[in-house]
């Protein structure tokens, strides 16, 4: 991994490209949470009320307000400064959440055993020391605890990877490249400078997953719905090859 493009250089990027990322959210998140992850991602947690929730990794706190609406008691924490910011003003008076600076890899402000789940939604890829976070998680979690997290599918969404296509433009097919590469590699999105993530095979994400403590209760590949492909039917393409991974995890005692 190159180091020099690590967890310090991330946290920057992000805190630059915050404003710009949080435009293109509405209380939904952006166009790809609604149609792909919001719903795989309530149809694994269920029922909230009152439930000790943790989203880690909260950026504009879309999904913590979305959380804190159905009665959950939710913390949020970032480790971007604007982004929290930025969640604090979008955060009405009358929903209870704890804002919180933090790195996910790294949460020692916050005591044992104090959640019921923790929530990550696309965040993981963006930690350089993702094992950590994974550790801190669990150390979080009440016993039998859940953690469910969201990924880029780490099978499809490499450095590299892309569509390949015609000379006129047509999708001819999704390309896959570099997949046991492991490390740190730049995304073609961000304002000045690109985002970085975090690359990791698909056995990487399960050997660490028992190795800190999880067991693997469903993973759901997520696609569009019937009802989003009438509203946006160019995701179609989606239905070609997942951009997404969910994982819900318990917590072993």
């Amino acid at each position: 991994m190159n180091h020099a493009l690590g967890s310090e250089i991330a946290i920057k990027r992000w805190n630059a490209f915050a404003d710009t990322y949080a435009k293109k959210h509405t209380e939904q998140g952006d166009l790809h949470k609604e149609v792909f992850l919001n719903p795989t991602l309530f149809s694994l947690i269920g029922e909230v009320t009152n439930k000790r929730i943790l989203d880690a990794g909260c950026g504009e706190g879309y999904f913590s307000r979305l959380l804190s609406k159905q009665g959950a008691r939710v913390t949020a924490v970032d480790a971007s400064s604007r982004m929290l910011e930025i969640a604090a003003e979008r955060t009405p008076a009358e929903l209870f959440i704890h804002y919180q600076l933090g790195n996910c890899e790294n949460l020692h402000e916050l005591e044992d055993n104090q959640f019921d789940l923790v929530v990550s939604n696309m965040v993981i890829q963006d930690l350089e020391d993702f094992e950590s976070a994974f550790q801190e998680i669990n150390r979080l979690l009440v016993d039998n605890g859940s953690f469910i997290f969201s990924i880029l599918h780490p099978c499809f969404v490499t450095p590299g990877s892309g569509w390949e296509k015609t000379d006129s433009g047509e999708k001819r097919y999704w390309k896959v490249d570099n997949y046991f590469y492991e490390g740190v590699y730049e995304q073609p999105m961000g304002d000045k400078e690109k985002m970085l993530f975090f690359h990791r095979t698909l056995t990487t994400y399960m050997e660490t997953i028992h190795k800190t403590g999880f067991l693997v209760e469903k993973l759901v590949e997520p696609k569009p719905a019937n009802k989003m492909l009438e509203k946006h039917p160019s995701f179609e393409e989606d239905l070609r090859c997942p951009d997404f991974l969910v994982f819900k995890l318990r917590k072993q005692v």
